[in-house]
């Protein structure tokens, strides 16, 4: 979901953007008005994060899925070798198609049990020549989250956050490249967001199509075609309202008082468990099942009928999931808890 408050501010500003008789839908992405919009995206981007000098950040289309082609095209040119750790869905598909331009070394996977947990490494597994190493920080078909990176030495860290980005602080500086799909977090579908050191930038394989080349996009400021306008107004919204909470860390407060009220009732409940070991729990994505398919299917219905929408979880899990992202108010979540204890109750 979005802030309210910025879907009341797009609704009022639909018509007019600030008095130039535009809608931003309708607008040149080479306006003066859509310059400062952009413009003022990222420098909320950098503030926000923290983000050195001496990074990008490229506002790009394609989805996150397009990066996982990007990545090994303009960066696994040196040894032609990446690390890979494989915790969920999104990790495979992104060692899959690296697969089809250098050598895959999966370091680890958590596949054995279902993903429900992020694997413990070994540095002695890893390649010490690897043009980089690859982790989704954040997996929201199994909800697990890394809590600890891994210690990669000189070898950049690449990592997909489309799920938990800018739910808390992270250090940037141990990244080579961190991006995300915009549309769990931060604005809705149609932005990846992604934040590349610049001594990563200008090394692309000569086969890499131009719009997968982070050269051209970071030489253009991300504007050598037309960039998803609206989406990146949205994202500026979004990025002020996270601002007017008090930034990252307030965020963290928040999203993680929200994930206690859920998994403390998951915990004492007889009936519904959580599927993820604790200590890799994501703050954003809540996976837990009753122990029996008809009534995880009764509750489904039931809810989606009380207004619980998206609860169903991914086939490869079954179950529920509920993700409660940056936008979703604490009161969300206790109405969701009061509502699986009264199924609880009534279904004992």
């Amino acid at each position: 979901m979005l802030p309210e408050e910025v879907l009341k501010t797009a609704a009022a500003e639909m018509l007019d953007y600030h008095g130039c008789g535009q809608s931003v839908m309708e607008m040149s992405h080479r306006s003066k008005e859509f310059d400062d919009i952009i413009k003022s995206a990222e420098a909320l981007f950098r503030e926000l994060m923290n983000i050195p000098d001496n990074y990008k950040v490229l506002f790009l289309q394609g989805g996150a899925s397009t990066q996982f082609s990007a990545i090994p095209l303009n960066l696994m040119n040196g040894s032609g070798k990446a690390d890979y750790v494989i915790t969920g869905q999104w990790a495979n598909k992104a060692a899959k198609e690296a697969a089809r331009y250098g050598e895959v070394n999966v370091v680890a996977s958590s596949k054995d049990k279902t993903f429900s947990y992020i694997p413990k490494l070994d540095k002695s597994t890893f390649s010490s020549d690897a043009d980089y190493f690859y982790i989704c920080m954040n997996n929201t078909i199994y909800g697990t989250k890394y809590h600890e990176l891994p210690d990669t030495g000189n070898v950049p860290l690449v990592a997909d956050v489309s799920s938990c980005f800018l739910s808390e602080p992270m250090d940037v500086t141990k990244f080579g490249v961190i991006y995300g799909g915009a549309q769990k977090n931060i604005a809705p579908a149609g932005l990846t967001v992604v934040i590349i050191r610049e001594d990563l930038i200008g090394h692309a394989r000569d086969i890499t199509p131009v719009m997968l080349d982070y050269k051209t996009q970071a030489d253009a400021d991300s504007l050598y075609n037309t960039p998803p306008c609206y989406t990146i107004y949205i994202c500026k919204l979004v990025l002020e309202w996270i601002k007017s909470l008090g930034g990252l860390e307030a965020m963290k407060v928040r999203n993680e008082a929200k994930a206690k009220v859920l998994y403390d009732f998951l915990d004492e409940s007889q009936m519904f468990h959580g599927t993820v070991v604790k200590e890799d729990r994501s703050l954003m994505n809540v996976p837990f099942v009753t122990g029996s398919d008809e009534l995880n299917a009764k509750f489904i219905k039931e809810a989606t009928a009380a207004g619980f929408v998206n609860l169903k979880g991914h086939r490869t899990v079954g179950g529920m999931r509920a993700s409660i992202y940056n936008a979703m108010p604490i009161e969300g979540v206790k109405a969701l808890v009061e509502f699986m204890k009264k199924f609880e109750a009534e279904n004992k």
